[in-house]
């Protein structure tokens, strides 16, 4: 199927979006020497050109949105294109996480009403009988945390990333038994409770293992809560034309029921299937300079290297290596390493590995610019993770501590899929 189309008009990308017998248009600012529309788009979009909705979205009710462990908003950005996509307006009404900070960022970018620096479960009351395709609630949850009493029935969308650790491949001590991994059925509870129309929750596609089968349990207690749609499914950047290999499992409702010419998470998926962008289309613009010696501020400059991994970096680019010899790696990396991908060069002609929260430390992956002896910056992970150049994460108008940073970029949602898991559902408006 063909969901998106693109051409070239003035200085403008126009995308046009297309389910059954209604279509869309959207436009960006032109700044991509690329020919391909989908390309052009969306390198331009990462440049910080700005997007325009359609004429008329601004007589039209925005999309109210609540995000829960929204963490810096990578899937509230991911709603608010889709939203554009829709030829609607966009509205935070809510962020909630207990990451003080990250809520600081999302107030920034996105003006949100209310700022919620709570445990979700600390927000609904309700109670699960039963598990897995049994499980009810109790009683109907109830929204007790009172600015967002005061938004029940008034939410669009809501969204949720609750603490993925749990479900992780690289979690080898409580893999699927994590008591983490019940907040998703907190997560379900609280939209629930808000009655939002739209609901969409992501992990790691691990999830579906998780030993108390929250996503069946999840799929149960939405069902008789009366969604008479839900699906889910698998979405992966690489898929999409994003510029790493990173995959997101959705799980999404809607109150109404399903439609014939209603999107699905495979359809989007084939609608908008790409081959996957390189390294250099994501970030090869940042090199602007011979060095990076100019480059001041967080987020162009990488934390200063130990002698040791300075040496190991050296040894790469002295060599031309790629990947480093078993007998330059420390003793924990050396023969039978789970990842093998440690200490070694990203390749401008390839996708990049999945960012996560370790991309300032040459030892946690594949991180190492393929023309600096450095690792990737800040700036150059979040054009990767798909968050334009307008993003900007401050804190109270400073800039936040690398850890800080490290980790609301490696742990955020992707807003490119955020955009395709969320259009299925605002299609629907």
């Amino acid at each position: 199927m063909s969901l998106e189309s693109y051409f070239f008009e003035g200085d403008r990308v126009v995308r046009e979006l297309s389910v059954g017998a209604r279509s869309w248009q959207s436009a960006v600012e032109k700044r991509s020497e690329d020919s391909s529309g989908a390309a052009a788009w969306w390198q331009s979009f990462l440049r910080g050109a700005p997007v325009f909705p359609q004429d008329g979205a601004a007589e039209l009710p925005p999309v109210r949105v609540v995000d829960a462990f929204c963490g810096a908003g990578g899937f509230t950005l991911g709603a608010a294109q889709a939203s554009i996509a829709v030829g609607r307006r966009f509205e935070s009404v809510a962020a909630i996480d207990v990451d003080e900070g990250a809520l600081e960022v999302h107030k920034f970018n996105f003006g949100t009403k209310h700022i919620v620096a709570s445990n979700a479960s600390s927000l609904v009351d309700f109670h699960v009988s039963g598990s897995g395709d049994k499980s009810r609630f109790a009683y109907e949850p109830e929204v007790i945390e009172p600015r967002l009493a005061g938004e029940v029935g008034k939410v669009d969308l809501f969204l949720a990333g609750p603490p993925c650790q749990g479900h992780s491949n690289l979690n080898n001590k409580t893999r699927r038994e994590d008591p983490r991994n019940l907040l998703y059925l907190t997560a379900i509870a609280l939209a629930v409770g808000l009655r939002a129309r739209f609901i969409a929750i992501e992990n790691v596609p691990e999830v579906v293992n998780d030993k108390s089968d929250v996503v069946n349990g999840a799929k149960a207690l939405l069902k008789a809560a009366g969604y008479g749609f839900i699906d889910s499914g698998v979405l992966a950047t690489h898929d999409l034309g994003g510029a790493q290999t990173r995959k997101r499992y959705f799980l999404i409702a809607a109150r109404e029921a399903t439609d014939a010419e209603a999107l699905t998470i495979k359809a989007v998926a084939a609608g908008m299937k790409s081959a996957p962008h390189n390294l250099l289309w994501a970030i090869g613009d940042l090199l602007r300079s011979p060095s990076d010696e100019i480059k001041t501020g967080i987020m162009d400059t990488t934390p200063v290297m130990s002698a040791e991994n300075r040496a190991r970096i050296n040894h790469l680019f002295d060599n031309g290596k790629w990947e480093l010899p078993n007998e330059e790696r420390p003793d924990c990396h050396k023969g039978g390493t789970t990842y093998p991908s440690v200490y070694g060069r990203l390749r401008w002609e390839k996708p990049s590995q999945t960012i996560t929260t370790g991309f300032l430390t040459p030892g946690r992956g594949r991180y190492i610019h393929p023309e600096r002896r450095r690792v990737i910056t800040p700036h150059e992970a979040a054009r990767i993770q798909s968050f334009p150049d307008t993003f900007r994460f401050v804190v109270n108008g400073h800039d936040p501590a690398r850890n800080a940073l490290t980790k609301w970029i490696g742990d955020a949602v992707p807003p490119l899929l955020g955009y395709a898991a969320i259009l299925p559902l605002l299609t629907r408006l």
